[in-house]
């Protein structure tokens, strides 16, 4: 199934990069400021030329749409064509004239036909007509304007081009379905525009429409971001398609295509969580994605409750892992292997979310392409200790932060990119922070971590002193790998209980909630700062009996 994800590059306007696994093709490549130097001073490019095209030197093919410049762009693709000498080029009669006139040989060209042709084995191609604004064919009947519809795999990518909706070009995309995703325009024709001499294409509601009219899953909207005088704002695309709550999933800039079944994959890892698991997995089923769709699997670490009889109830995919074999890395890398979705998505067994929006609002900014890992909001519940609710107070506040500067995150409620993963994995030696020591290593490679406030989780700790203490020394022992310049000594350890202990005490007389007596106060923080103390300080190889009391507390 991995292989239905398909790497993809918005490259502005209706330009794309597909990464297939025999073939690497570009769609309308606009990588100049041509319209702007050719058409009108004033369309400025509002999305930067992502690379030269003179370094692109891994197209097989180049699929052009129709002849208009920041489709099929003179500054582009004869630059293109030399610098990807194996690169073979598609396109209309009008397109194909343009190539031959640029110097690109005939061999080097195929006509676009409204038939299959193979572009690589496994990976087929045909030419469907697109309406800017109708649908014009020559005396020879070959398309003035096109669309194109990928077949990989079974799985069938419509690349729409500029269009109009049209009931021609609704039946001949109905009559080769089932059609998994659609790249659609939706820069809607307007007196202002055509004023101007922009044609413009589809509304948002009207490619929305056509979306559903042929049955897509997905569909990635394009044409909204490179001209000013052309756009349309993405929070207006995302509040239509909430509105209009349609059959598919809505894309902005992603950077994958799944074109499998699954988009994210929810794994838990559990070891006794029976307690809060079933409340977790009636709210998951409870959740509105307008379509995403979504597994669960469970990484059991030995539960000797009713963990696993509950998950069995509630159709989860089950991994097991021996506990002699356990660490935090290493369960999720398992729960990783197994997942079939696009974005794998991280919540704890003692964790619920809080309203039926989580899913959609933790994976929005991945699936939007702004964001490589994100992760949400933690609030303790009634029975909670006090300390631990202004930990999450101070770690997790009320506002967003997409993207966040630094690598801070947790897995207790995160989100990230399958690929991402692919590539990171987590580290299956540390004792705890397996999020933060993956992300470092992802910001420090120039990806992002966003935290997203509006997608929250009640996250309930039941733990008791000795408890406490070892999950802060667990922490601060991995710590020692993610920032070893963090030394705490005895002195700043009693800084930090005093500290801490006043300042709650006194937040807790203000605001008591949880466990607010000074007692549980005092009993929490001095176990916090006891265990990340001794953590910090602990530089000999873990034993099997300390590995037990980290990773099965008592």
């Amino acid at each position: 199934m991995s292989g239905l994800r398909i790497p993809v590059q918005m490259l502005g306007q209706s330009g794309c990069r597909l990464v297939f696994p025999t073939a690497t093709v570009y769609v309308d490549p606009y990588l100049s400021n041509s319209v702007q130097e050719i058409d009108a001073a004033d369309l400025v490019r509002q999305v930067p030329i992502p690379y030269a095209p003179e370094a692109v030197t891994d197209a097989d093919w180049v699929l052009v749409t129709h002849e208009h410049i920041d489709h099929c762009d003179p500054h582009t693709l004869p630059k293109l064509a030399q610098a990807s000498p194996r690169a073979n080029f598609v396109g209309p009669a009008p397109v194909v004239e343009k190539l031959r006139e640029w110097g690109i040989s005939a061999e080097r060209i195929v006509l676009a036909k409204e038939a299959w042709f193979d572009l690589v084995p496994g990976l087929q191609l045909r030419a469907m007509p697109a309406a800017h604004p109708e649908v014009e064919r020559d005396a020879q009947d070959n398309l003035a304007y096109v669309g194109y519809l990928l077949d990989y795999s079974g799985q069938r990518l419509y690349l729409a081009g500029d269009t109009m909706a049209r009931q021609e070009i609704i039946d001949a995309l109905n009559s080769l379905r089932p059609i998994h995703t659609a790249i659609l325009p939706v820069n809607e024709h307007n007196f202002f525009r055509e004023r101007r001499g922009i044609t413009g294409n589809m509304s948002v509601r009207e490619a929305f429409q056509f979306a559903e009219e042929i049955g897509v899953k997905q569909v990635v909207a394009v044409h909204w971001d490179m001209f000013a005088i052309n756009a349309v704002d993405p929070d207006e695309i995302r509040l239509i398609h909430q509105r209009m709550a349609p059959n598919f999933n809505l894309l902005l800039k992603p950077t994958v295509i799944n074109l499998g079944e699954i988009d994210v994959s929810i794994v838990i890892r559990t070891l006794n969580e029976a307690q809060y698991l079933e409340s977790l997995l009636v709210n998951i089923a409870s959740q509105k994605t307008n379509g995403l769709r979504s597994e669960v699997i469970l990484v059991d670490s030995g539960s000797t409750d009713d963990t696993v009889q509950i998950a069995e109830r509630y159709g989860c995919r089950i991994c097991y892992i021996k506990r002699e074999e356990f660490s935090f890395g290493r369960s999720l890398n398992i729960g990783c292997e197994a997942a079939r979705g696009g974005v794998l998505v991280f919540i704890s067994g003692h964790c619920v979310p809080t309203d039926e929006h989580w899913l959609q609002n933790l994976c929005q900014p991945i699936r939007d392409g702004i964001a490589d890992y994100s992760y949400g909001r933690q609030f303790g519940g009634a029975q909670s200790h006090f300390s631990e609710c202004r930990i999450f107070a101070k770690y997790y506040p009320a506002q967003s932060n997409v993207p966040q500067e630094g690598f801070f995150c947790n897995n207790a409620n995160s989100a990230l990119q399958h690929s991402v993963w692919a590539q990171h994995r987590f580290d299956e030696s540390l004792t705890g922070l397996e999020d933060m020591e993956l992300a470092q290593r992802l910001v420090r490679g120039g990806g992002k971590v966003a935290y997203v406030a509006e997608a929250g989780v009640f996250h309930y700790h039941h733990e008791i002193g000795p408890q406490i203490r070892r999950r802060f020394e667990r922490e601060a022992i991995a710590l020692q790998k993610i920032m070893p310049q963090v030394h705490v000594g005895l002195l700043d350890t009693l800084r930090y209980i005093a500290a801490s202990v006043w300042k709650d005490w006194k937040c807790a007389r203000r605001n008591p909630v949880g466990q607010a007596s000074f007692g549980d106060i005092l009993l929490y923080r001095w176990n916090q700062y006891l265990g990340s103390c001794k953590g910090n300080h602990q530089h000999r190889k873990l034993s099997h009996a300390d590995k037990e009391k980290f990773f099965f507390p008592e």
